[in-house]
């Protein structure tokens, strides 16, 4: 289905992006990976001239601003605004210049807060969402309505596919946003570099999480790519659950790290216990989210020793002594 497809990838430079985007050239598709230097998503004229001039068969819109808690705490209105106009302006701009499929991503943290783990998909519209990030996670499951309506009204088909606590190599490591995997594996490597004896680490460690590896994850998107055609979204994940505290420790021991470990227990641990039903993803796709953590983890190390001069940091760096 994909093979001498013109696909359009939006954020092909960001995390998911740039383990997507290898798969989808195996696939032998024509790749079209717009810029934010070409195109600006907030404006609705430039993402028209986008599709206009590029005329993909299918669109994968990857783009958007992530951030972790801290992030969405201090820059709500912007995480709620961006995703918001550019998720609504990509889908109706592919819908209008007749990209045949539309496929986009929104975080678990769109389910409520209050939904019981594993959170099957009906969960989606039962609460609200963890308080912290809703208008991020807000801004996002809109994409699942506006999909639903473009298919009810004009037939268009879009999925949503709704992965879990995602990892892997070219993740943000910058600790002002960072997700908790990539934060503690700089805070821990960082802390070897220098001669660190402590690194202190939020909450209490007893939330439980359902990481996914980022490679099993896109396996899973260019799948859904394929086959799959329905509005019912589906979760993406390993479908298993680890608490923060597990991670922390197994981080620590990947990376050799023999200091003190101090847990700051002032700082909030969010959603107590988040893990992913993913028995849809079985059925309808017939995929498994194969790489354990621990191996996962340990490959996601690998690169980022080997990468981590141009891993993204932000502007605070560690040198060696």
């Amino acid at each position: 289905m994909l093979h001498g497809k013109r696909v359009l990838v939006t954020g092909a430079g960001g995390f998911v992006g740039r383990s997507l985007v290898p798969r989808l050239e195996r696939a032998g598709c024509r790749l079209v990976t717009p810029t934010r230097c070409e195109y600006d998503l907030l404006e609705q004229t430039q993402v028209r001239r986008m599709l206009t001039e590029t005329r993909p068969h299918m669109v994968f819109h990857l783009a958007g601003l992530v951030g972790g808690i801290l992030a969405n705490r201090e820059r709500p209105a912007e995480f709620c605004y961006e995703n918001l106009m550019m998720g609504t302006m990509m889908l109706h701009e592919a819908w209008r210049t007749g990209v045949e499929k539309y496929v986009t991503l929104i975080g678990g943290c769109s389910y409520p807060a209050t939904a019981p783990s594993p959170i099957v998909e009906a969960e989606l519209w039962n609460g609200y969402p963890q308080m912290e990030s809703a208008p991020y996670s807000i801004a996002k499951k809109m994409g699942v309505i506006l999909g639903q309506a473009y298919r009810q009204q004009y037939g268009f088909k879009a999925i949503v596919l709704v992965p879990g606590n995602l990892y892997g190599a070219h993740d943000n490591f910058d600790l002002r946003d960072a997700h908790v995997v990539p934060a503690l594996i700089r805070r821990f490597y960082e802390a070897n570099r220098s001669g660190q004896t402590d690194v202190r680490v939020w909450g209490t460690g007893r939330p439980a999480r359902d990481f996914v590896y980022v490679e099993d994850a896109c396996e899973v998107i260019v799948k859904a790519a394929e086959t799959y055609d329905s509005s019912e979204i589906i979760n993406v994940s390993s479908g298993v659950e680890t608490t923060i505290r597990e991670l922390v420790d197994t981080v620590a021991e990947l990376l050799g790290y023999r200091g003190a470990i101090l847990w700051d227990t002032s700082m909030p641990d969010g959603q107590m216990y988040k893990g992913f039903d993913v028995t849809r993803m079985r059925q309808s796709l017939g995929c498994e989210c194969r790489t354990s953590l621990r191996d996962g983890l340990g490959k996601t190390i690998t690169w980022f020793e080997a990468n981590y001069e141009a891993a993204r940091l932000g502007s605070s760096r560690v040198s060696a002594k």
